[in-house]
């Protein structure tokens, strides 16, 4: 199926960990109740997996816990790894323009890095 990894910056920092260690336990276990189905499955719902519209290719993995929502945006590298860029936790009904270039900027570096 799919592998998950996190995105990881030349200095070796790995915001998608930040991220989870910000959460709650409820919520981090959540988070990775869904990432392991993105793994597994191989048609995963798009209740919780889809490509994102006007991107650069990108792919949002969406998980609610209660009333709160996130979002882990990444990129396939090949067709069975997916490299998750940068999370947040989603207040509006938008995806904020920032989040995109975030993760946008990191795919860029991620496979500038790995083309060295």
């Amino acid at each position: 199926m799919r592998e998950i990894l996190f995105y990881e910056t030349a200095s070796g920092q790995k915001p998608i960990e930040y991220f989870l260690d910000q959460l709650s336990s409820k919520q981090a276990q959540k988070v990775t109740w869904v990432l392991k189905l993105v793994e597994d499955l191989e048609r995963v719902p798009s209740k919780y997996f889809k490509k994102m519209v006007n991107t650069e290719d990108l792919w949002e993995i969406r998980a609610a816990a209660g009333s709160n929502i996130f979002r882990l945006i990444g990129f396939f590298d090949g067709s069975n790894l997916v490299v998750l860029a940068h999370a947040f936790h989603k207040k509006t009904q938008k995806t904020p323009k920032r989040a995109i270039k975030i993760a946008e900027e990191r795919k860029k570096d991620y496979f500038g890095r790995k083309m060295k």
